[in-house]
C-alpha cells in the first residue's frame, strides 16, 4: 500500500530517517524517490507477497479497500483484499521470521460506525494478536484518526468536503453534524509511524490522532467561514 495516500507519506518519512525503502503496490508509485524501490505487486497473490518481503525487517502493511462508501457495497471485496490479503502477509511474514508488521487500523475499529471496513479493521487486529499467540510474530497495530494532507483524493473526506464547496458551493454528506471526528495531518502520522519502530512498541496497539475533538458541523462552518459562502 505504499503508493496510496498514507503510505506514500510513510515511505518519504522511512526514507528521510535512513532507511531502506521498498514501496509493493499494486500500481507503480507517482511519488516514488530515486532512493525508494518499487515493486509491483496484489495483496491477494500469496507469490508476489513472498516475494516482496522475503529480504525485509519490518513491513508497514497499508494496503486495503479503504474507501467506506465503497466497502459498504463491496462487502465480500472489502474482507477479500482487508481479511484475507492480512493473512496472506501474516504468513509470509511468519515464514521469514521478519521482525514486525506494522498495520494501519482505525481509531473508529470499536464504534458502531465503518460499516464493512470498520468490521474488517477489527478482524484483522485480532488475527495479529493469534498470530503473535501462536507463531511469536511481532506486530504494532496503529489506529488513526481521520486523515487529511497532500496527496488524498476523493475518497478522503477532507479533500472532497473542499471540493465541493470549490466546485459546486455546496457540500453532500451523510449523517446530522454531530458525528465526532479526530483529525491528524497525514505528515505527523507518518512521522510517528517510523518512530513505533522502537522495542518498546512491539506487540502494542496505538492510538494516532490529532489534539482536538470536532464535529462535523464545527469542521462544516469552519470551511464555510474560509470560503466565505
Amino acid at each position: 500500500g505504499g503508493s496510496g495516500f498514507l503510505g506514500s507519506h510513510i515511505a518519504d518519512a522511512l526514507s528521510d530517517a535512513g532507511h531502506k525503502v521498498s514501496i509493493c503496490d499494486n500500481r507503480e508509485s507517482p511519488y516514488l524517490r530515486d532512493d525508494q524501490k518499487m515493486i509491483v505487486g496484489d495483496i491477494l497473490n500469496s507469490a508476489e507477497v513472498r516475494k516482496a518481503v522475503k529480504e525485509v525487517n519490518v513491513v508497514y502493511h497499508l494496503a486495503a479497500l479503504a474507501d467506506l462508501d465503497d466497502a459498504q457495497n463491496r462487502p465480500f471485496d472489502t474482507m477479500q483484499i482487508n481479511v484475507i490479503g492480512n493473512t496472506i502477509l501474516l504468513d509470509a511474514v511468519r515464514e521469514y521470521n521478519i521482525n514486525r508488521v506494522i498495520f494501519a487500523s482505525t481509531i473508529y475499529v470499536n464504534s458502531s460506525t465503518g460499516s464493512f471496513y470498520r468490521i474488517s479493521k477489527h478482524a484483522c487486529e485480532l488475527l495479529y494478536e493469534e498470530y503473535q499467540n501462536c507463531y511469536d510474530v511481532n506486530y504494532t497495530i496503529l489506529r488513526f484518526g481521520t486523515l487529511y494532507g497532500s496527496r488524498s483524493d476523493e475518497t478522503n473526506s477532507i479533500y472532497r468536503y473542499l471540493q465541493q464547496s470549490l466546485i459546486e458551493k455546496r457540500i453532500k454528506g451523510i449523517g446530522d453534524g454531530q458525528e465526532v471526528r479526530e483529525y491528524i495531518h497525514v505528515e505527523d502520522a507518518a512521522k510517528i509511524s517510523v518512530k513505533v519502530m522502537a522495542p518498546e512498541f512491539a506487540n502494542e496497539t496505538l492510538i494516532l490522532t490529532g489534539h482536538h475533538r470536532m464535529r462535523l458541523y464545527e469542521l462544516m462552518e469552519m470551511i464555510n467561514e474560509i470560503m466565505g459562502n
